[in-house]
């Protein structure tokens, strides 16, 4: 790797959901905060104390915020909060580094030499369109090439949900961070910023084609996918996020699926079990991608499964 580069800090906020999206009616008034986002967010309790899971999206606008009441009400009533990695960790300069390391070609090949030509001339068209948008990431088309499919698959997701309007640094994890922070509440990760680099460097050789690819074709259709499921997690559309974002991934790449979803709801299940079961009534706000608690497969239906009462807090959601 060259000396003169280094992998921003908010790309591990936003790789997941880079990862996701690029695979990837109307607005309902909150009678408690006006044009605040409808919450995907459950309460899951046992006999003595609860937890709050919040579904995030990585990258929000300015105008996505202040965040509905009911969200506010959850952050009050925790004693803690946890995330999927812990804050602390994520604005580590080191983690950064990491993922670049990570990501590196280590045979002296460029990445074009193990792109069909097809996906090649994509990703050439692509890196002329937003060369200028790289530069913001400390990235030049010449510098991608050491680089495996998987983390240029993640940049072009980053620039396109960028030129989108999407910020990490307004993503609901930041700002729920920063206020615990604020409000001296404890946080806490259910896994690594190792273990999520992992995730993304052990896709075989196949599942990072798939992702490149399903990165450039998201980006040549524009804007409008991303738009769309941004939507959806403002009115707090489970149903929608579920059919954007998993409904075909799960279908076209099971693998990849399991591996960035399903077995890590599987790894998160127990320790969020341990916090129910935990002696005492401190509740937890666990703040985490929205896919990880929605359909068959989500932390929520696991833990539901188990015996556990759950209801899902959405004061402005239309009833049925």
């Amino acid at each position: 790797m060259t000396s003169r580069w280094k992998t921003p800090r908010h790309l591990l906020r936003s790789a997941f959901a880079a990862a996701l999206l690029a695979f990837a009616g109307a607005l309902h008034a909150d009678t408690a905060r006006d044009g605040a986002p409808m919450p995907l967010l459950w309460k899951v309790s046992d006999d003595d104390n609860s937890l709050y899971l919040l579904g995030s999206f990585h990258l929000l606008k300015p105008e996505d915020y202040p965040l509905s009441r009911d969200v506010d009400a959850a952050f009050a009533d925790a004693e803690k909060l946890v995330f999927e990695i812990p804050p602390e960790e994520l604005g580590s300069p080191a983690l950064g580094m990491q993922m670049g390391q990570a990501a590196l070609r280590t045979d002296g090949t460029a990445l074009d030499s193990e792109l069909p030509d097809e996906t090649k001339q994509a990703l050439a068209a692509w890196l002329e369109a937003n060369a200028a948008e790289l530069q913001k990431l400390q990235m030049t088309p010449q510098t991608l090439q050491l680089f495996e499919p998987w983390f240029a698959g993640l940049m072009v997701a980053i620039v396109e949900m960028g030129k989108a309007g999407l910020d990490p640094a307004l993503g609901l994890d930041a700002n729920l961070a920063q206020k615990a922070s604020q409000a001296g509440k404890p946080t806490a990760g259910l896994e690594t910023g190792a273990e999520q680099i992992a995730f993304l460097d052990g896709m075989d050789r196949t599942e990072q084609l798939q992702f490149l690819q399903e990165s450039l074709r998201t980006a040549d259709e524009g804007r409008a996918e991303i738009d769309k499921l941004h939507a959806a997690w403002r009115r707090g559309d489970a149903d929608a996020l579920w059919s954007g974002m998993a409904v075909d991934m799960r279908k076209q790449f099971p693998k990849l699926y399991r591996r960035i979803n399903v077995d890590r709801n599987d790894a998160w299940v127990p320790k969020l079990e341990a916090k129910l079961q935990a002696p005492g009534t401190d509740d937890t706000l666990v703040v985490v991608g929205a896919l990880h608690l929605l359909g068959e497969d989500g932390v929520v239906e696991k833990l539901r499964a188990k015996g556990y009462e759950v209801e899902r807090i959405c004061s402005a959601c239309p009833t049925k």
